[in-house]
């Protein structure tokens, strides 16, 4: 069975495309569960308004999809609590200029 540790190291590989950063580091993932064959994943957008949302949330589900044994990948989007800069790894805010 796929550990919820693989399935975000999985996610790392997963980028935003406008700002070229994984959206783990970018502290967009707020949750993953693996219950089987089915991996759920509550994650948040930068911002509402986010054009590449749907590219975004496609390549979480073809990612996680080909972890062995995955069978359904479920990506639920939530705003509460919305995403702020202070949510980014200390890595990816220096990578990003932010400290």
């Amino acid at each position: 069975m796929v550990s919820e540790k693989e399935v975000l190291e999985a996610l790392k590989t997963v980028l935003d495309p406008e700002i070229a950063f994984n959206i783990v580091d970018l502290g967009l993932v707020y949750g993953i569960a693996v219950e089987g064959k089915t991996v759920s994943i509550k994650m948040t957008m930068t911002t509402p308004l986010c054009p590449m949302a749907p590219e975004i949330i496609g390549e979480v589900k073809t990612t996680v999809g080909k972890l062995e044994g995955i069978e359904k990948v479920e990506v639920e989007i939530v705003w509460n609590p919305p995403w702020t800069p202070d949510k980014m790894s200390e890595q990816a805010k220096i990578e990003l200029g932010l400290v």
